[in-house]
């Protein structure tokens, strides 16, 4: 071939295939008979994830009722995240404020006590009358994981000679945030979720009002669900963010981002919908298969004439139960001479040209557990909750048992984060600037400067602990880290105990007074027996086989 046939031939080879680099010939390639048909397209947050939080919502919830394993994932959560509630602890900066430790302590005993005189009771703090903080806490974790965000509505109520303060929340489920329809475009389709305010100008995405700058000015309000059967017209009421004249908020918006720009939150089932689903499809259809399988079915092969035999019929033994009559057709429920009955001990003649076959129907269950683990842990990775976690089952050794409940605790712990970040702290905040306000607690300072202010807000937010699968060695491993300087006595504490470390030393010193005093025999010499003594499990831990 001469030279100039072959560069033809380059030339035409490249123009028909031409030169990818990079991702081009990986994940972004369309050559590929891998990627040649997935044609993913994503759009902005607002496409994305607006336009199908409705149906995200309604199957995430119906789940959430129907299939045990999404169950199990949103109640995990709620027990572990909230639990009896994250408990208020004041951690002013002292030295900021100019206070002395004594000082700072008793002030942030007032202000707990002052706190739990409004969070305790539920006619005080909810503005529904049905749940106390920690009860709000709660369902607050639950509607956001089902619905992909909640919201608790500032209400002011007057003030009681039970009750000295106006604030209460009231919670509103996802649904009722939405996009006024008479401001809407003259794109109307249900899924479309966008709109306007009439009176402002700003766009309005699924209910949240932003300005030119995406800043969130406002929330949309409707009077009852969009989807509920009800005489009342339906009606929106606009709530600011934050309120002009006291920089406080009127409306907590509980939820976690995943995209620049997103004003919705995303159901925490969502990624997972359509393998529970299947599961739960698949766990039915094997339960029914067990089902029939234990059904006793008979067919009667006769040559005789099949309309005489009745269908669906069979003996039940004695009408009575199991007490014996004294006639022997009480014993059947049919007499007819035609009908067929099972008994224990019983021996039946069957007609000429009769004969019995009994139906064995065989359905393999084998690989059951199998498919349902590997679903499990497919499903919990997506969730951030091991298997072992989900399912409520350690039948590993203890290093794996331990190392799924770390791994969980680790989700646990920056949802609970976003909890106090989204709602417990910016409620404490807002119900401390009343109480300053009505001098039941002195803050000096808290309304003149606002660096002040976050100094007195200062708190921290104490919540269910870590489980333990064998406390010894924690505890071992807990003075390992506080001799050499690991960790601190308060870390310690609170990882372990969720308490205060001095008020537990004042505690204990006040126990050992009295234990003194009652010539109790000192137990620090037993004590390092226990510490140092090599438990059962420790001899074999050699021994203990790690899962490959």
């Amino acid at each position: 071939m001469s030279s100039n046939k072959k560069k033809k031939a380059v030339t035409a080879r490249r123009t028909a295939s031409p030169m990818v680099k990079g991702y081009g010939d990986a994940g972004a390639s369309y050559q590929r008979r891998a990627t040649r048909g997935y044609n993913a397209q994503s759009g902005s947050p607002n496409e994305d994830i607006n336009w199908n939080n409705s149906t995200l919502r309604q199957r995430s919830r119906m789940l959430y009722m129907s299939a045990p394993l999404a169950t199990s994932a949103i109640k995990t959560n709620r027990v572990k995240v909230v639990g009896s509630g994250p408990a208020l602890q004041c951690d002013i900066n002292r030295e900021a404020l100019g206070l002395t430790p004594d000082q700072a302590k008793a002030w942030a005993r007032q202000t707990e006590s002052e706190f739990r005189l409004w969070a305790d009771r539920k006619m005080n703090c909810d503005a529904t009358g049905l749940n106390n903080f920690a009860g709000l806490q709660q369902l607050v974790v639950m509607s956001w994981l089902q619905s992909g965000d909640v919201f608790a509505l500032v209400k002011r109520y007057d003030r009681t000679p039970l009750n000295p303060y106006s604030l209460r929340l009231h919670l509103i489920e996802a649904d009722r945030i939405c996009t006024p329809t008479v401001s809407r475009k003259a794109i109307t389709t249900g899924a479309m979720t966008d709109g306007r305010d009439k009176n402002t100008g700003n766009r309005i995405f699924d209910g949240v009002e932003v300005n030119n700058d995406g800043l969130v000015v406002a929330y949309h309000i409707a009077s009852n669900y969009p989807l509920e059967i009800t005489n009342e017209k339906l009606t929106w009421t606009r709530v600011e963010a934050v309120g002009k004249n006291t920089g406080l908020p009127n409306i907590f918006h509980v939820m976690n981002g995943e995209r620049p720009e997103q004003y919705r939150g995303v159901p925490y089932l969502a990624a997972v919908i359509e393998p529970i689903l299947q599961l739960r499809r698949y766990t039915e259809s094997q339960l029914m298969a067990a089902l029939i399988q234990s059904f006793f079915t008979a067919w009667i092969k006769t040559k005789t004439d099949p309309n005489a035999i009745p269908i669906n019929e069979v003996g039940g033994g004695n009408i009575a139960g199991d007490i014996p009559t004294l006639n022997p057709q009480e014993e059947n429920i049919s007499n007819s001479e035609n009908e067929y009955e099972m008994g224990p001990g019983t021996v039946a003649h069957l007609e000429p040209d009769e004969d019995i076959v009994f139906g064995n129907p065989n359905i393999p269950t084998a690989g059951f557990d199998t498919f349902v683990n590997t679903f499990c842990v497919l499903v919990g990775s997506a969730l951030e909750i091991p298997s072992e976690v989900l399912l409520k089952t350690f039948n590993a050794s203890y290093s794996a048992s331990r190392a799924a409940l770390l791994e969980a605790w680790e989700g646990f712990k920056t949802r609970r984060t976003w909890l106090v970040d989204s709602f417990c702290q910016p409620v404490y905040e807002t119900w401390l600037a009343e109480a300053v306000a009505l001098g039941r607690i002195k803050a000096p300072g808290f309304f003149d400067d606002p660096r002040l202010r976050a100094e007195w807000c200062r708190a921290r937010w104490i919540g269910p602990v870590q489980g333990q699968l064998d406390p010894l060695k924690e505890a071992k491993a807990a003075v390992l880290k506080t001799n050499h300087a690991i960790a601190t006595h308060s870390e310690i504490t609170r990882e372990m105990g969720g308490g205060d470390w001095e008020s537990n030393v004042e505690q204990l010193r006040h126990e050992n007074e009295l234990l003194a005093a009652a010539d109790i025999r000192n137990f620090a010499a037993w004590e390092n027996d226990i510490m140092n003594e090599e438990d059962d499990e420790d001899a074999d831990e050699g021994s203990e086989k790690e899962p490959e």
